[in-house]
């Protein structure tokens, strides 16, 4: 019988789909692959990173004024389903909300990847997205987490001795880890010197241990990379629409730059692609064996 195309991202707070992915998932979407965001949690320990949201009536109401964002980012991008695992946010590392025993990382292992798990077997994706194994430079207690669940959930799903109560087992085929390819930083820093004169990439990103020899899968997003930027002003709490980082080149300029994502192939049931060759799918292998 044949499948429905479906695939799965995982993210740790709101606005992590609009940073990591977004084009990718609005180009998927858009050819009618049936796309589910799950968000593990509510983004509770964010600050207020836009100076026009910074009034006393937007702090007192924040995870409810971030659920809203994450409505509208989420539609902006076109996903099919939000799940929200309905964790709290854990906070910085080594900050007071890491204590917190509603926070996300101190949570069950076990039973928060059996959440993940129920919705694999619900939405059955070939593909799941989620945090690299490698998170050195941003070891953020809630995106480590959901690296590990993920992880586990990928081979817990099909098992069927593991959570028999959580629906009949599923496989998924395949599962990437997200990752910011050095090469794109460069070309969007050099973009930048020299259409608007100066850069906020300081060293500090540039000489960050590179990995992109790990990248196995290069999507082109160039049509679709209206939906990073509008799902990002979505979220208005997170994001100054002035910030040169995010902003700093149009849409049109940005694909002149660099128009693609970038993706590590960490596990695959259908083949990794040749050494040395890259995919430019996430359905690579899979769609001849659904259609």
């Amino acid at each position: 019988m044949s499948e429905p195309l479906s695939i799965v991202t995982v993210h740790a707070h709101p606005d992590d789909e609009a940073s990591k992915g977004a084009p990718t998932l609005a180009k998927y979407a858009a050819e009618g692959v049936r796309t589910t965001l799950v968000c593990c949690t509510g983004g509770e320990e964010g600050d207020i990173h836009n100076p026009a949201m910074e009034r006393p009536e937007v702090r007192a109401h924040l995870p409810e004024i971030r659920d809203d964002e994450l409505a509208r980012s989420a539609a902006v991008i076109g996903f099919g389903e939000v799940v929200k695992l309905g964790y709290r946010d854990s906070g910085m590392p080594d900050t007071e909300a890491n204590a917190n025993p509603a926070a996300f990382a101190n949570a069950d292992f076990d039973e928060a990847t059996g959440r993940l798990v129920a919705v694999l077997r619900r939405t059955r994706p070939q593909v799941l997205l989620t945090y690299n194994d490698d998170q050195k430079m941003y070891p953020h207690p809630d995106h480590l987490r959901v690296h590990d669940i993920s992880v586990a959930a990928f081979d817990r799903a099909a098992d069927p001795a593991w959570y028999p109560e959580l629906g009949a087992p599923w496989q998924p085929l395949k599962m990437y880890y997200s990752v910011w390819s050095r090469e794109r930083m460069v070309a969007v820093h050099e973009a930048l010197i020299r259409l608007r004169g100066s850069s906020p990439y300081s060293g500090d990103w540039l000489d960050r241990p590179s990995q992109d020899h790990r990248i196995t899968t290069r999507i082109d997003v160039r049509h679709y990379l209206w939906a990073r930027t509008q799902a990002l002003r979505a979220h208005a709490t997170q994001i100054d629409p002035n910030e040169v980082f995010w902003f700093g080149l149009t849409d049109e300029e940005l694909a002149g730059v660099y128009p693609f994502e970038d993706w590590v192939l960490a596990e695959s049931l259908v083949g990794f692609p040749p050494e040395g060759e890259r995919e430019d799918d996430l359905f690579a292998g899979v769609r001849e064996r659904v259609s």
